[in-house]
């Protein structure tokens, strides 16, 4: 993707990079006197406000709609900050982009959706307007580069994403999953892609903000989205994941921005000791894994010989049993250990299902 580098449309901005402002635009009184304390930080980088709301059921709160543009602009000029809105559809960005939006962001619900995105797309052909996008609500990152494609086909060159975790049926801690290899993997394949975190939507609970967002920033997250609200308790929309702007200037206090450039000559010479270390670990790892699969395929050659199903219910469930034994005594967490073991047990069954036809 042909990327312009954020430092290039957004030059006095650092990271973290902060996006924050309302869920909803609900009034204008609203929108401009939280924009207004969120400035006085002194952190924020762009002022938010959702203006449509895409809603799970019909007669919830689905935005206040165009009426609420003029607001968060306003808020834009009286701050000196520049404003983004998400848009949804060519409607969206014409109504946005006649109002003098600064940014536009594409939500979860519609990244998922190619035609939706693409439609967005070619409204803005010729349109010089940064654009975020969402990943989608399913961990699937194909679809996620996809919709950044797609901008950027049409000539969007300013593209930065927001990661917001993963919808799940699982009862987690979050509201939304992070699965946090998906913004590793983006950022690893695109170095020049801005990517934020949104710790809100990933939370769901403004008492896990602070964890997320300190995580993010260690993963080297560009910066963050943070829903920020004058008064959450009577906030017409995810009151629970709203944070005052108070809260929110404190919340940047507690965090620790670490440097990603490692240019301390006794801290590089440790770290090269160290990794060198790591490349062996892991070199000894594949070829004990290489020698593993080997044994599984003469396993694999003898149950083909006698008739013998590949899968053997109670040999798995010993595996399980001993390896996590073996690994909390040697201190690796069973969540890790349980997915590893998943990986190469599945990896184990290919390799018999080979012998076998």
């Amino acid at each position: 993707m042909d990327i312009n580098p954020i430092k290039n449309w957004l030059p006095n901005v650092r990271k973290p990079i902060i996006i924050s402002g309302p869920c909803s635009a609900e009034s204008r009184g609203q929108v401009i006197q939280t924009c207004s304390k969120l400035s006085k930080s002194g952190k924020v980088s762009i002022l938010r406000a959702g203006i449509w709301k895409p809603r799970t059921r019909p007669n919830s709160f689905e935005g206040v709609g165009s009426i609420g543009l003029p607001w968060i602009k306003e808020a834009a000029e009286l701050t000196g900050l520049p404003c983004i809105v998400e848009v949804a559809n060519a409607q969206h960005v014409k109504e946005a982009l006649n109002a003098g939006i600064d940014m536009f962001w594409i939500g979860a619900r519609t990244t998922v959706n190619p035609f939706s995105v693409q439609e967005i797309a070619d409204s803005l052909v010729g349109k010089d307007i940064p654009v975020f996008v969402k990943n989608p609500i399913n961990p699937d990152l194909q679809l996620w580069i996809g919709a950044l494609e797609r901008l950027n086909n049409a000539g969007v060159k300013k593209l930065g994403a927001i990661h917001r975790g993963f919808s799940t049926f699982d009862k987690t801690l979050y509201r939304n999953v992070p699965k946090w290899d998906f913004p590793i993997e983006l950022k690893r394949q695109f170095p020049d892609l801005p990517i934020l975190s949104d710790p809100s939507h990933i939370g769901g609970k403004k008492e896990l903000i602070s964890m997320l967002s300190q995580k993010a920033l260690d993963l080297d997250m560009d910066g963050l989205m943070i829903e920020s609200h004058i008064d959450p308790s009577n906030a017409l929309s995810d009151a629970e994941q709203q944070i005052t702007p108070t809260e929110l200037a404190a919340l940047f206090k507690g965090l620790i921005v670490r440097r990603k450039d490692v240019n301390d000559d006794e801290l590089s010479s440790m770290l090269y000791k160290l990794r060198k270390e790591i490349d062996l670990i892991d070199s000894d790892i594949l070829e004990k894994l290489a020698a593993r699969f080997k044994i599984i395929e003469e396993i694999g050659e003898e149950k083909r010989l006698k008739g013998v199903t590949i899968l053997q219910v109670d040999r798995w469930n010993e595996i399980i049993a001993t390896r996590k034994e073996l690994a909390n005594k040697l201190g690796l967490s069973d969540e890790f250990v349980s997915r590893l073991l998943q990986i190469v047990h599945k990896e184990s069954i290919n390799h018999q299902i080979k012998i076998m036809n």
